[in-house]
């Protein structure tokens, strides 16, 4: 279940018009607030992402479907319907065997070093032209300091 913080940002997010990636970017922020204060942690920064962002689902943010195998948008399917009925609590055995296999994971995919690979990965990803039109865009609606 996200934090009530979380959860308002997001809201925050929506209310100002921003993208729905945007917004899933508050949950994916949580989950490795989560991992470096020691609550659990992931194989992989992929992982912090996929988390947070199942995590966004559920809470009804409007993420497109994931490109990927047809087991990745089953769960994205799952977390949308999940996201339609928010009262229905996930059964305590499945929780906490979820939080033990976290638990057994190394904290260090939420390390700056890891982020910033991924960070790098995915932006070289995208191509020249993506990155220079998003640093545009930084740029362009960065608020006045």
């Amino acid at each position: 279940m996200p934090e009530k913080e979380t959860l308002d940002r997001a809201r925050e997010d929506a209310r100002e018009g921003k993208s729905p990636s945007t917004q899933a970017g508050e949950f994916v922020r949580e989950e490795i607030h989560h991992i470096r204060e020691g609550k659990h942690g992931a194989s992989s920064p992929q992982q912090n992402i996929a988390i947070g962002l199942s995590k966004a689902r559920r809470a009804g943010v409007k993420l497109g479907t994931p490109k990927g195998s047809p087991a990745l948008k089953k769960k994205a399917a799952q977390d949308e319907k999940a996201s339609r009925n928010p009262r229905h609590k996930t059964p305590t055995t499945r929780s906490r065997a979820t939080e033990t296999a976290l638990k057994r994971e190394p904290r260090r995919s939420a390390s700056k070093s890891a982020l910033s690979r991924q960070a790098k990965a995915a932006a070289a990803k995208r191509g020249k032209r993506a990155r220079s039109a998003a640093a545009h865009k930084a740029a362009n609606t960065r608020k006045a300091a």
